[in-house]
């Protein structure tokens, strides 16, 4: 296999190579098949084809019908960024340096690896840094009794292909990531966002077992949908969600002309056998397929449903549950949150900031603003953090560790606020793990040259924790000892590393533990909400956006009074 040096860091990098046949064809919608030997050197030099999703350029404005496509179906492929050796100098034996897998995010609709160098990580801190892709939205997670026919593997029966890959890509590490001086015996997987979600995910899968050694969740959130969720009708006794299998093959026979209206289609699936429904789903070109759903806000981010709990890939219980009782693969684990989560997507939706042709200009009413961004990111905090990281060390003690980046420092250039706008936003801690912050063309609006060298000092802390965790399973000090210890999370209070720079309260241990019910519970206390409209307008952003608030508890807050959810 032949690769090339980095151009950023003293690293060597091999892009693009396979772990897996393509999912095309019959193999759209099974699990992943080991790829082929190759007979002539790999010319591993290039990323390989995005996942098929909606361009994240075109979508934000676009129904999903005149929205562009972005990526093939021919995508799953990993990106190696190791140290740069001579061939006879690769660590072997003993010397051999731990690897770090990285899941990006998007919503397990969105991403790919080549959004992320790990060439510089992998160079500065002496470890193995892989980056994959795998299968997203409805061709990584898609659920039907069709598709579970003979000669069907469990794997195959279980919806979550996505899921599926990303194992498949930690096989792929466990049996060749030596001959790239990795430790196969020291994996950590980490991602953000939705990579973070799929960390959560893979340590509640039982196929997962024994293929990883740490994990590192950002920005997750513990999530898992029923397979009755995936597959029913709406009208269902046991209601399947809006996108379900079930209902998109009733849009595709409408939008196909095989029936006119609901009822019709109805008609025409309750007449079809299951090799005929199978026949159908695979014939679909990958735009008649992903235009059966709806896009839901920036990105291109769309109802698919995701990480399936089928009992053989995921565990059956919810998350909680599965942590609560220890059904799940008990590794060290960091798991961590951004203060201002949900900024970044307010840029971009809240009413209380004024845009103009989509770009934001000014906030409208900053009390409004910042209390409907805490709210939310609290809720994060408490779904993706707090209450999984609580129930995992009452099962394997102190091997749990928490923190929380506090990082608002972003350029205000012109009349760009962006330290109030976007804060300690989304995705705003990852090119401070990668070591290298850069953010592409945003990188000059984002950061503030003045601030350079406490930024830099902030992001070598956090690559040094981060690495320190994959080395020892315990961040500690960090790879050299002397930044502030790192605690574990306490039984019965918590605690967490809050990572900022130093003239903003710098690094430190923080206990400000909250739950999904305190924060629910806080919005009706909250002196800045100076109206029932007000309140209000917070609950439905627990109800609609972080998923910690039932329908049935928003329509009892209030006293029933608040206004019915947009999409109830």
């Amino acid at each position: 296999m032949e690769g090339f040096a980095s151009p950023v860091a003293d690293a060597h990098v091999w892009l693009g190579i396979p772990f897996a046949q393509p999912p095309v064809g019959e193999l759209r919608w099974r699990a992943p098949r080991p790829h082929e030997p190759w007979v002539e050197p790999l010319q591993a030099i290039r990323h390989a084809m995005p996942c098929t999703q909606f361009d994240p350029l075109t979508a934000p404005n676009a129904k999903a019908q005149d929205a562009k496509l972005y990526g093939g179906e021919d995508c799953l492929s990993l990106d190696i960024y190791a140290p740069r050796w001579l061939p006879e100098a690769v660590p072997s034996d003993l010397l051999r340096l731990p690897v770090m897998v990285w899941i990006h995010g998007g919503g397990n609709h969105q991403g790919e690896a080549s959004l992320y160098d790990g060439a510089t990580l992998a160079a500065s801190r002496d470890v193995i840094v892989v980056t994959l892709q795998y299968r997203l939205g409805a061709f990584g997670w898609f659920s039907h009794r069709a598709l579970r026919g003979e000669g069907t593997s469990a794997d195959d029966r279980s919806g979550n292909y996505g899921t599926l890959d990303q194992i498949r890509v930690l096989e792929w590490v466990r049996d060749n990531i030596a001959a790239f001086g990795g430790d196969p015996g020291r994996i950590t997987i980490f991602g953000e966002s939705a990579g973070g979600s799929n960390v959560l995910a893979l340590l509640r899968s039982p196929r997962a077992a024994g293929l990883f050694q740490r994990a590192i969740a950002q920005s997750g959130i513990a999530r898992g949908r029923t397979l009755a969720q995936a597959e029913n009708l709406v009208d269902a006794p046991t209601p399947g969600l809006p996108f379900s299998s079930s209902e998109v093959l009733l849009r595709i026979f409408q939008r196909e002309g095989a029936a006119a209206a609901r009822e019709a289609a109805l008609g025409v699936l309750a007449e079809m056998s299951d090799a005929e429904i199978a026949k159908t789903l695979r014939s679909q070109s990958a735009r008649d397929l992903i235009t059966a759903y709806e896009i839901k806000n920036i990105g291109g981010i769309y109802d698919a449903p995701a990480l399936l709990r089928d009992g053989n890939v995921l565990a059956r219980e919810a998350p909680l549950e599965a942590y609560e009782i220890g059904n799940y693969n008990q590794v060290p684990v960091i798991a961590g949150t951004n203060r201002d989560e949900v900024k970044l997507f307010m840029l971009f939706g809240s009413p209380h900031m004024r845009r103009v042709l989509s770009v934001p200009v000014a906030v409208k009413n900053e009390r409004m603003y910042n209390v409907t961004a805490n709210y939310p990111s609290l809720m994060w905090k408490a779904l993706g953090v707090d209450e999984p990281v609580t129930a995992m060390r009452r099962v394997q003690g102190a091997s749990v560790f928490a923190y929380r980046f506090d990082w608002d420092g972003e350029r205000e250039p012109l009349w760009l606020d962006l330290g109030t706008w976007l804060g300690a936003g989304h995705a705003m801690e990852v090119p401070f793990v990668f070591g290298r912050l850069s953010l592409g063309p945003a990188t000059r609006i984002v950061f503030d040259p003045s601030r350079r060298e406490a930024d830099e000092a902030l992001s070598r802390a956090m690559t040094s924790y981060w690495t320190q965790f994959a080395y020892a399973g315990s961040p500690g000090r960090g790879r050299e000892g002397e930044l502030p210890f790192w605690e574990p999370w306490r039984p019965g209070g918590g605690s967490f590393l809050v990572l900022d720079v130093a003239d903003e309260g710098g690094m430190h241990m923080s206990e400000e533990t909250v739950t999904r019910a305190d924060v629910i519970a806080a919005v009706a206390i909250d002196p800045r909400l100076e109206t029932r409209e007000e309140r209000c307008e917070v609950y439905a952003l627990l109800a609609k956006r972080s998923s910690g608030m039932t329908a049935g508890e928003y329509a009892a807050v209030e006293d029933g009074r608040c206004p019915a959810l947009p999409d109830s």
